[in-house]
């Protein structure tokens, strides 16, 4: 039975028991849509040092969580075709105007944002990516316009990923 939110706020297709619980399963969701797709969040908790006026890659050397292990060497290979948003954040130890990109399969997918010169000046930027779910990788790179270590820590140095909707 499918449920409809009409115009005017109500909703109708529901009936009496209609969810004995608060479970969804995957079997229960619509075509393309995730139930649990693989999801990523890795910071840096060493500084890095990135040399000023070139774009570096980031190193990523702890998970709070990879639920499906397709986070590796500061990379994410997702093993399920789909839909992803990626977000990544990065912030100098010192004063510099910083810019983050994301890279699918070594190539840029998108440039974020460059800040102005700040004092511990922190960018970050998000991007829908498509991924086949066998050879795509996702990798972040941060340029600072100064060389400086970048300021590590789960809230200044991240990389984040979730599948939004399946192939």
């Amino acid at each position: 039975m499918a449920l409809v939110l009409n115009g005017d706020g109500n909703l109708t297709g529901l009936t009496a028991g209609g969810l004995p619980d608060a479970t969804i399963t995957q079997a229960e969701l619509a075509t393309n849509v995730v139930g649990n797709g693989p999801s990523v969040f890795a910071y840096s908790a060493a500084a890095q040092a990135l040399t000023g006026g070139v774009y570096t890659k980031i190193t990523f050397d702890t998970e709070l969580w990879d639920t499906n292990n397709n986070f590796s060497s500061s990379r994410f290979t997702p093993t399920v075709a789909g839909y992803y948003q990626i977000t990544t954040t990065c912030q100098p130890a010192g004063t510099a105007s910083v810019g983050p990109y994301i890279a699918k399969n070594g190539s840029v997918v998108v440039y974020g944002t460059t800040t102005a010169v700040l004092s511990y000046g922190i960018a970050n930027m998000s991007a829908l990516v498509y991924c086949n779910g066998s050879t795509d990788y996702i990798e972040s790179f941060c340029y600072f316009s100064a060389t400086l270590n970048t300021s590590p820590g789960a809230g200044t140095v991240n990389f984040q990923a979730a599948m939004v909707r399946s192939a």
